[in-house]
């Protein structure tokens, strides 16, 4: 099978939403009447992002998930997408199955794949997207203001702890597992929230790298501080269950990274996955005090939870204060390729 055959058979659907769409030097695009594009790129490798027995079609998912949750990020309607393969092998299986889980969501959300390029080389996925927004409507990093309250959407963690077991860092049931997997396998990007979110939210982004790391991109760009209490994040009943109650205290002391009798990993663990795990592509943002009923309506709405978790301050940096309000000794964390 050639490369063009590969394309053609796996990764060309119609396109009516574009001028041109596959087949052409490029593609040619129109955003609506008075709408800006909102473009993202993301790159999954193989070994970095993924493992190599990774199932395709969640894997074909997850490559484009990553990316509305870019857009969702920005109040951004999803519109084209490119994606740019490499492959070590055209494994037709492989790739049908890849294709089918990247074009269930796609259509789930009114993407139209409009271009990329394929090339033989070590398994590594990078999708551009391309949305649209009205540009006084786009949710940015910057817009944060002192009193604002610090919403988060879904749970936290559970990515991070399924990507603990199987790294062999904690041992959880087999149903314990189950039920975590699909937050690492298969994230469900908060589209309808972003666009719900328009006019109502200050600041935005989304939770890819860890909840304090991500938002700390938001207290650096807008130049304010943040109050966080550890017992309002929204966690999954399996985390719950395994670091309720601290014992030892989350705050202050030594960091405990030995297991606790009678639980699968220790709390400092369960603590880095929810604040620092990344993957969990939920939405952090803040919105001004006055707003918060009408959070709570869209939470209804679009049967979402969302939560409540803090402020923002003025200063700089964040403070996670435990169920006594005395601050968590946390040291810096965050996914970075680089460290």
């Amino acid at each position: 099978m050639s490369e063009f055959d590969l394309i053609r058979r796996h990764f060309t659907r119609a396109t009516p939403g574009a001028l041109l769409g596959v087949g052409d030097d490029a593609a040619l695009l129109q955003a609506s009447a008075g709408n800006v594009l909102a473009v993202s790129t993301d790159m999954l490798v193989c070994g970095t992002h993924f493992l190599p027995d990774a199932d395709p079609f969640l894997l074909g998912h997850k490559t484009l998930a990553v990316n509305l949750s870019d857009l969702a990020a920005m109040g951004a309607a999803p519109r084209w997408a490119t994606l740019a393969i490499a492959l070590p092998e055209a494994d037709e299986a492989w790739l049908a199955q890849f294709s089918a889980g990247f074009f269930a969501l796609a259509q789930q959300h009114g993407v139209e794949l409009v271009g990329g390029d394929t090339t033989r080389g070590p398994l590594n996925l990078c999708v551009t997207i391309f949305g649209e927004v009205p540009v006084q409507q786009a949710l940015r990093r910057s817009g944060a203001q002192v009193g604002d309250e610090i919403w988060v959407s879904g749970c936290l963690g559970d990515a991070a702890l399924a990507l603990a077991h199987l790294q062999g860092r904690i041992a959880l049931s087999a149903p314990q597992f189950a039920a975590c997997a699909a937050a690492l396998h298969q994230p469900q990007p908060r589209v309808a929230l972003g666009l719900a979110l328009r006019g109502s939210a200050s600041s935005a982004i989304d939770v890819s790298d860890g909840l304090l790391a991500d938002l700390g991109h938001i207290l650096e760009a807008s130049q304010v501080g943040a109050e966080i209490e550890f017992d309002a994040l929204p966690v999954s009943a399996v985390l719950r269950k395994n670091i309720t109650p601290l014992n030892p205290p989350l705050s202050g002391g030594k960091p405990n990274s030995s297991p606790d009798k009678g639980r699968p990993g220790g709390v400092e663990l369960l603590q880095q996955c929810i604040l620092c795990g990344g993957d969990d592509y939920e939405l952090c943002f803040t919105a001004p005090a006055a707003r918060h009923a009408q959070l709570l309506n869209i939470a209804t709405q679009l049967g979402l939870p969302l939560a409540c978790i803090g402020k923002v301050v003025a200063g700089r940096g964040c403070i996670v204060h435990d169920a006594s309000g005395n601050p968590l000794n946390i040291e810096a964390c965050g996914y970075d390729h680089f460290r």
